[in-house]
């Protein structure tokens, strides 16, 4: 064993969670390195080339208010912007990018290279070194040592990965890569107990022999809403995607050929995603559907590669020719690369804490599709988070852990930490509790300062939130104390359908009609200031939505104080009676860290609930007696 030099962070993987990582780190002023198996393949986009989406849009504004990266490479790289679901209310608002593949790990490799105390090294790490319980290096493949204080692991799909195509499969951590074997192995002989997930891709097919004019053209937004908080304007060109559909040929050539499929044939061990199915689980599982959308995603400005989403497969090639070529606008389609599964390694969630630093060894992190997740925004924010927490171990401080009600990052670690998970994990709204709190357009707002405190958010930036949020308090302000008298506005309310009014309104209270927007009242009663239309959108949201929003505050304040009840480190559980064999299993495998976790976990019910308070309050009183 040969010994290179030590440094403060290491972070094995280049993906989405490992870039952002380094990033976290590195900007903290650790000495930080990233080791990746290819420098060519950094930042890589291996499934869609698309950031966002449903609540994956809220994760990625999230991550730029706390000082991460994703938002901005997507920025500089997007090809079509749209917000999502515009026609509901703003919690479910949810913005979305394509994205140039080629540009954007271009982009996001440019910002690593020239990020300080940073260090890029192309080398395949085979073990993690730690003596008694805590980490203390890695060691690469040429028997090469680096010394760490923290370990932060983002292997997502290479831990052991096995690609499918039809019954045919090969080692490869994705399609023309090598797999991480010894890496898996070191982890399993620290002591973490790991499973097997899978995933899939769909074939990407050549623009030049698809038929656009059989497909729906869909385009993004004009002009485009930028993903970053400190982006003004989106300049890159954008281009449209387009929409086709699966008929009942294709799903003929499916069923016929599901002996043909390692999903259907038992060579596939590991469990996929139930919220995004390969074609042929839909075809199974939906029978009754006579068709499935085909969502065709251009690759890149300067390629003429798209991304049929929709029919993920790992059937034979020559099968998913056939069933490409029964497609709309398809019948000619050749495909320049072939969709496959890929099954790898993870670890169980349960295993780590908040901080996403393993129970088992000290300084030993993990973060990204290790963790059960899916997705690039789940990957990235646990890569930030993960960075962050490591730098804060080392100053000596304590974690930084988002709660529930405060970031869709922190919903996504308390589920996975508290509840673990047997599938790929996706994000959705419907799995926070306080939505109307965690909306896509207050991301700065809420966690802003956070990012400013921890040092990822420069003056310059953290001093033009300041101002916008000295803006929007102003105007709400205002719009409170300035009323309308009825002959004022009483015409133009006619005009909208609106019922008139009969005695003086405030402004505050005329916006509160559903049918009033910030525009109207800005052409009676203009602000002293111009106002960004980030501004404007957010006191219109802000004040039609208070009762609401208070509400939820109030909630989440009083869920928080009998969450917030800590649990002892190391309480002996077996001392408490009346708790099934069960239950006493979950509490001692998650070890939760407080009321709030110990609700969470799957099974544990308000009886064992308050069997467990009585017991740690009486614990604490006799701690107390004998002090």
């Amino acid at each position: 064993m040969i010994k290179d030099r030590d440094y403060d962070v290491i972070v094995i993987g280049a993906g989405h969670a490992g870039c952002e990582a380094a990033l976290a780190a590195s900007r903290m002023g650790f000495s930080t390195c990233l080791f990746t198996m290819n420098l060519d393949t950094i930042a890589q986009m291996s499934c869609n080339p698309a950031i966002g989406g449903l609540a994956k849009g809220h994760i990625v504004r999230e991550i730029d208010a706390l000082g991460g990266e994703m938002a901005k490479v997507t920025d500089k790289a997007g090809i079509q912007f749209r917000v999502l679901n515009k026609s509901k209310g703003p919690a479910v608002w949810s913005l979305r990018a394509q994205a140039d593949r080629v540009l954007y790990k271009l982009e996001m490799r440019k910002v690593l290279e020239s990020q300080q105390h940073l260090d890029i090294k192309q080398a395949s790490v085979e073990k993690i070194i730690a003596e008694d319980g805590k980490v203390n290096g890695v060691l690469t493949s040429l028997g090469i040592f680096y010394g760490a204080s923290a370990v932060i692991v983002t292997t997502g799909t290479f831990l052991k990965g096995l690609i499918h195509i039809g019954l045919d499969n090969f080692q490869a951590g994705r399609a023309g890569e090598f797999p991480s074997v010894g890496l898996s192995a070191s982890l399993k002989e620290l002591g973490l107990e790991m499973g097997r997930l899978k995933t899939g891709t769909p074939p990407r097919l050549d623009a030049k022999t698809i038929d656009f004019s059989k497909t729906e053209p869909q385009y993004g937004d004009d002009p485009p809403v930028p993903f970053s908080h400190s982006t003004e304007k989106i300049t890159s060109p954008q281009l449209p995607c387009f929409i086709t559909y699966t008929n009942a040929e294709t799903h003929r050539i499916i069923r016929e050929n599901l002996d043909r499929s390692p999903l259907y044939s038992g060579k596939i061990q590991g469990i996929g995603p139930r919220y995004c199915p390969s074609i042929e689980d839909k075809v199974v599982r939906f029978s009754e559907k006579p068709r499935h959308q085909v969502f065709l995603e251009p690759e890149g400005l300067e390629t003429k590669e798209y991304y049929a989403n929709g029919i993920s497969t790992s059937l034979p090639y020559d099968v998913q020719v056939r069933l490409v070529r029964t497609i709309p606008g398809l019948e000619k389609a050749e495909i320049m690369r072939p969709g496959y599964a890929i099954e790898y390694d993870f670890v169980y969630p349960t295993q780590i804490k908040h901080s996403l630093e393993t129970k088992l060894i000290s300084g030993l992190f993990l973060a990204g599709q290790i963790n059960g997740t899916s997705g690039y925004e789940e990957a990235a924010a646990q890569g930030l988070m993960a960075g962050i927490n490591a730098g804060l171990k080392l100053k000596g401080k304590e974690p930084l852990i988002l709660q529930r009600p405060e970031a869709y990052i922190g919903v996504l670690i308390d589920d996975l930490v508290t509840k673990g998970t047997s599938e790929p994990y996706r994000m959705f709204t419907s799995r926070a509790e306080y939505r109307l709190l965690l909306r896509h357009d207050n991301a700065d707002l809420r966690l802003m300062e956070k990012g400013f405190n921890i040092g990822l958010i420069s003056n310059e930036t953290f001093k033009k939130f300041e101002e916008k949020r000295r803006l929007i308090d102003e105007e709400i302000k205002r719009l409170k104390k300035t009323r309308l008298k009825p002959s004022q506005i009483n015409g133009e309310l006619a005009a909208l359908n609106a019922s008139p009014i009969s005695e003086d309104i405030s402004l505050e209270n005329l916006l509160k009609r559903p049918e009033v927007k910030y525009a109207f009242i800005k052409k009676f009663s203009p602000s002293e200031k111009s106002l960004a239309p980030g501004i404007e959108e957010q006191v219109e949201i802000q004040t039609k939505y208070n009762g609401y929003i208070i509400r939820q505050m109030e909630l989440a304040e009083k869920l928080k104080k009998i969450e917030k009840k800590g649990i002892p480190e190391g309480f002996d559980y077996k001392s408490v009676n009346g708790l099934s064999t069960e239950i006493l299993e979950k509490l001692q495998k998650v070890m939760p860290a407080n009321m709030g976790q110990a609700g969470r976990i799957p099974g544990i019910t308000p009886a064992a609930l308050s069997l467990l308070l009585i017991n740690i309050e009486k614990k604490k009183m006799q701690d107390k007696k004998y002090r």
